[in-house]
């Protein structure tokens, strides 16, 4: 496996009016969890990978993260949910059970 995990964030900027992930802050908090891979020498090949998508078709349910090989998907509100994600599934293997999305 070229990557342990691939973390892709939606970053889709939709027609004004429409709820999407760029309308909060997404583009910011790509870069902010690349940097903090960065920061504890996590991001990059046989690690982890960090991309922007386009929509993941799960506006209503505010900005979203999917995490493979797991396909384990999460909303956020803030930078701290995004330390949260990183401490507990990335580091750790263990599910962020309140910030996952419902995606039945």
């Amino acid at each position: 496996m070229h990557y342990q995990k691939h973390v892709f964030m939606c970053t889709n900027q939709k027609v004004p009016g429409k709820q999407c992930c760029a309308n909060h802050g997404a583009q910011e908090a790509v870069q902010y969890l690349k940097e903090q891979l960065l920061e504890r020498g996590l991001h990059g090949p046989g690690k982890i990978r960090v991309s922007q998508s386009g929509c993941l078709g799960r506006c209503s349910q505010g900005p979203c993260v999917v995490i493979y090989p797991e396909g384990v998907w999460y909303r956020y509100d803030s930078l701290s949910d995004l330390d949260e994600i990183i401490e507990q599934h990335i580091l750790r293997d263990k599910t962020v059970e309140h910030l996952l999305m419902d995606i039945g």
